[in-house]
């Protein structure tokens, strides 16, 4: 296998994958945390929350660590760690998070919030997805692969590498920021090449690529679920094939992220001549947290010890409020603190300067032995108006099986909340390409919800009323997302709308004369 062989003719080993697997999940996080400390110690915050301190803690008992840091360091969530700190280092000063000046800063989707975020990314970021990305790589030594696979392409659909200055810093997607600065034995296998990967213009992009595509030999594709969906499509009607693995005949693995794949799985694999191996990620714009590590499993691995500290706050209404903004006073949970079965949102601290960061994921662990986790949903995007707990784990199955069920292409969905009457109704908007009875999709999709929550079971009879459900072209979703210089990339349509999202998603589609 080509990349295997290669990086370990550069010398990575398997030591970080094989000190995680051999060793207690508590040590492994204690020594994270320790260095990220002792690495942040005379940065701003490290002298405001007196990191020194909190490092001599280190020499006591197991626990007390962490009872000093969590005692000394507030939890943040992006508004106030930017308010506070990160807006220094986007005026260009250094050591303010962490040591140095940030030079690069990357442009997150904003599907929580009303504009798009900038989240430091520093040197020793990059460092640590590029370590975390071998791992992945390495992995696949367990999976039943041909040897010749991975001397074939990899296909790496993201955003622009070309990124913008305003003379301080470089912003831009996380993807464009990693993938120009891939280091050169990957280059050779890297598609689709450094010029086509500086188009700002998403459709110019997958023009090129199409134009490209029957010259390349491509066996992995990495992208997010909608727009490589897109990019298949166009060229399988481009070269006027069946499906893809006419023109690619060696794709066996495809790499995905950002969002639950299961609502795309049956009309990807509509495009596809033969099977494919799915390999999940958990790549952020705030660090490269888990990866899909072993065959036969939907859960990945958290990475413990490269870079990142993890809490875990129990995803409750004692610790978040209706809108899912965390309670400064919650109660937060060491990795071997936490339980099977139950559901967390995330806090982070890590080697670019975030610290006990709230970065709006909710997981859930399938094994505490192994630092297995699924990714449930967002703290902002569920559904609660009367007590249905209404996660986006539960909406992603809903879909999967009512497509299922009606042998349908559901490209894309979104889910708001209304008022009816003086009570509620879930009002869905599905984006469906062919013809669909939407009275018998709503009755399909409520009878699954009801299967998967109790709760939102036992509202439907009572405060909530009514499940609507609108069908639309799915091109809508993708025009929307452009208008809001959102197309392509890691951008990806969120699965709630509320407040001034919800509004504004009412208001294009009232514009474009669609009848719900």
């Amino acid at each position: 296998m080509a990349i295997i062989s290669t990086l370990l003719k550069k010398g990575i080993r398997l030591r970080e994958s094989l000190e995680q697997e051999y060793s207690h999940p508590l040590e492994l996080q204690r020594q994270e945390l320790k260095k990220l400390l002792i690495q942040a110690a005379e940065t701003e915050i490290g002298r405001k929350y007196e990191f020194p301190i909190i490092l001599k803690s280190f020499r006591n008992g197991e626990d007390d660590f962490y009872e000093l840091y969590k005692s000394n360091v507030p939890i943040y969530d992006y508004d106030r760690i930017h308010q506070e700190w990160w807006y220094k280092s986007l005026e260009g000063r250094s050591n303010v998070t962490w040591p140095g000046p940030v030079r690069h800063f990357a442009l997150s989707s904003g599907t929580s919030g009303a504009t798009s975020k900038f989240i430091p990314i520093t040197k020793d970021m990059v460092k640590a997805i590029r370590r975390t990305g071998v791992r992945q790589i390495l992995s696949l030594s367990k999976y039943d692969l041909p040897a010749s696979l991975l001397t074939k392409g990899i296909l790496m659909l993201g955003g622009s590498t070309d990124l913008e200055f305003n003379g301080t810093y470089f912003s831009g997607d996380l993807s464009g920021i990693t993938t120009g600065r891939l280091p050169i034995w990957f280059q050779r296998f890297y598609k689709p090449g450094k010029k086509i990967s500086r188009s700002k213009n998403w459709g110019d992009k997958l023009d090129q690529i199409v134009g490209k595509a029957k010259s390349w030999d491509i066996g992995i594709i990495v992208g997010v679920p909608a727009w490589l969906q897109i990019l298949i499509e166009k060229i399988i009607t481009h070269y006027q094939v069946d499906n893809i693995h006419e023109i690619w005949p060696n794709l066996r693995i495809f790499v995905h992220g950002g969002v639950s794949f299961e609502p795309y799985k049956k009309g990807f694999e509509k495009l596809l001549g033969k099977p494919l191996l799915y390999l999940e990620t958990y790549l952020a714009s705030e660090g490269f947290l888990a990866f899909q590590a072993l065959p036969n499993r939907k859960s990945m691995r958290l990475v413990l010890n490269n870079g990142i500290f993890h809490e875990f706050v129990p995803f409750n209404q004692e610790n978040f409020d209706e809108d899912g903004n965390i309670n400064p006073e919650a109660k937060t949970l060491k990795i071997d603190e936490v339980e099977v079965g139950k559901d967390y949102a995330l806090l982070i601290s890590t080697c670019a300067g975030a610290w006990r960061y709230l970065i709006g994921d909710v997981v859930r662990f399938v094994s505490k032995e192994e630092s297995e986790i699924i990714i449930t949903g967002r703290t902002k995007h569920f559904l609660s108006l009367c007590g249905e707990h209404l996660s986006v784990d539960n909406m992603n199955k809903a879909i999967e099986l009512t497509a299922e069920e009606h042998d349908l292409n559901i490209r894309e969905f979104t889910v708001i909340g209304v008022p009816h009457g003086s009570l509620f109704a879930h009002h869905w908007f599905i984006g469906v390409d062919s013809k669909v009875d939407s009275k018998r999709l709503s009755a399909t999709i409520d009878t699954r919800l009801k299967e998967l929550n109790d709760d939102y079971a036992v509202e439907r009879n009572h405060a909530l009323k009514k499940l609507i459900v609108s069908v639309i072209p799915s091109s809508l979703f993708y025009d929307w997302l452009k208008e809001h210089g959102k197309e392509g990339g890691s951008h990806k349509f969120p699965r709630v709308l509320k407040g001034d999202k919800a509004a504004n998603w009412q208001a294009f589609l009232n514009n474009r004369e669609i009848k719900l």
